[in-house]
């Protein structure tokens, strides 16, 4: 009985115990710092050295001079914990703020764009030696012509967006108008058609006109021939 109670206590216990947590997700992969993300990490390395070594034995010990005479061991073993605590926060709290800012990609992306603009400026000089473009610098040009070179780009587009708008609504008319062309043509075929046809039934309407007549002068003709024997029995 005391078997089956310790395991039944065994199994409920671990069907209690919680499902083991997803695994948690990969850490970032750390971006390659560019040269002006090197510097900063030079120059951060090298404003904290100069504030620990400021921050010298003698110095600190002037600060306290009574356990500088009876301790210094003691004193010089708090200086070095106390520099190293002063090292360790400075680095962490620089890691975060460059982490937080993101300052190594938008440090690299101004490498990137400097670069760009170096090798844009190259290549106008080589295209001035050559005679291909003339080299004006923006701070010369006047309030029009900066209005018109930043304006310019999108009056073109514009300009060309209109274009093909007329040329379709050019296309869309000449679809039209051919359209419109043929049924003109049914439209006459249609009333050379009818006209034929009225003039069918004209011919018929006189044909029938002059039947009728012919019709009436034979009637009046039999009656003339019935009256003229009526008479001559007479």
């Amino acid at each position: 009985m005391a078997d089956n109670n310790t395991n039944t206590g065994n199994a409920n216990t671990q069907s209690q115990r919680p499902a083991s947590p997803s695994p948690p997700p990969p850490a970032p992969v750390p971006l390659t710092p560019g040269p002006r993300a090197s510097r900063l990490q030079q120059v951060f390395e090298q404003a904290l050295a100069r504030t620990l070594r400021a921050n010298s034995y003698s110095n600190f010990a002037s600060c306290f001079p009574t356990p500088a005479k009876h301790v210094p061991a003691s004193l010089e073993s708090v200086w070095r914990q106390l520099n190293a605590k002063l090292e360790e926060s400075a680095k962490a709290e620089f890691e975060d703020i460059v982490l937080e800012r993101d300052a190594v990609r938008q440090l690299n992306e101004l490498d990137r764009l400097v670069g760009e603009a170096r090798y844009r400026r190259d290549n106008v000089d080589d295209k001035m030696q050559e005679g291909e473009g003339e080299n004006v610098a923006p701070h010369t040009l006047g309030a029009e012509q900066l209005y018109q070179a930043h304006l310019t780009p999108f009056l073109q587009e514009a300009q060309s967006n209109l274009n093909e708008k007329i040329d379709a609504t050019h296309a869309e008319n000449s679809t039209l108008a051919q359209e419109i062309q043929g049924q003109r043509v049914e439209i006459e075929n249609l009333m050379l058609s009818l006209e034929s046809v009225v003039g069918d039934l004209e011919g018929a309407a006189a044909a029938a006109t002059q039947y009728s007549k012919e019709n009436d002068l034979r009637q009046e003709t039999i009656q003339m021939d019935e009256e003229i024997k009526g008479r001559s029995e007479i």
